[in-house]
């Protein structure tokens, strides 16, 4: 892995068979792939991290009536750092889910963020150190008295920094944990 003008990280690589089958079987459709590959090469792509935008080892699958390759990051993610801070007991909030970008400014983060099938959506307040970036999910309008089931939502939530993000850490307030980029599901 690759950032503009920081040292190289050198991570294990995850098989070309094993990333797809890990892609495949996320969709559901009782274990069977929904796209028919027809060739694979080792590529790169480029993915949002808490560091900036970095270059990563890619498999490019080539897919039956797609022009373009399906990419799927290749490199096994670095172990999650020590939090800075410990899981909170006294503040009410929601979860933040995963990192979903950030911008090439680096101060737009979106994020996927949890809120119920019956509020107005998830809500992510900010709180910025010299060293982190503390996101405290939350909920609009979430005293709703009627019926309604208890389901979780994923929405992306896009949070704007008074600066960049740069290598600050960035934090879910609820749980204290680092709040890591995960792949999209493709399509």
């Amino acid at each position: 892995m690759t950032w503009a003008g920081r040292a190289q990280v050198v991570r294990p690589l995850v098989g070309a068979r094993a990333s797809y089958a890990r892609m495949a079987l996320g969709g559901g459709g009782e274990g069977k792939p929904h796209l028919t590959v027809t060739g694979v090469r080792l590529g790169t792509m480029t993915v949002a991290t808490t560091r900036g935008p970095a270059t990563v080892p890619a498999w490019l699958f080539a897919l039956d009536g797609y022009a373009t390759p399906l990419k799927r990051a290749a490199a096994t993610p670095s172990p999650v750092p020590r939090s800075p801070i410990g899981p909170t007991r006294t503040l009410p909030g929601r979860h933040v889910d995963r990192l979903a970008g950030v911008g090439a400014d680096g101060r737009t983060v979106t994020v996927v963020a949890t809120h119920g099938a019956c509020d107005d959506g998830p809500r992510v307040a900010v709180l910025e150190t010299r060293d982190s970036v503390v996101l405290s999910g939350s909920v609009v309008n979430g005293r709703y008295t009627g019926l309604c089931t208890m389901q979780a939502k994923l929405t992306p939530v896009r949070v704007r920094l008074e600066r960049p993000l740069g290598e600050r850490v960035l934090l879910d307030a609820l749980s204290g944990a680092p709040v890591l980029y995960e792949e999209p599901p493709p399509g």
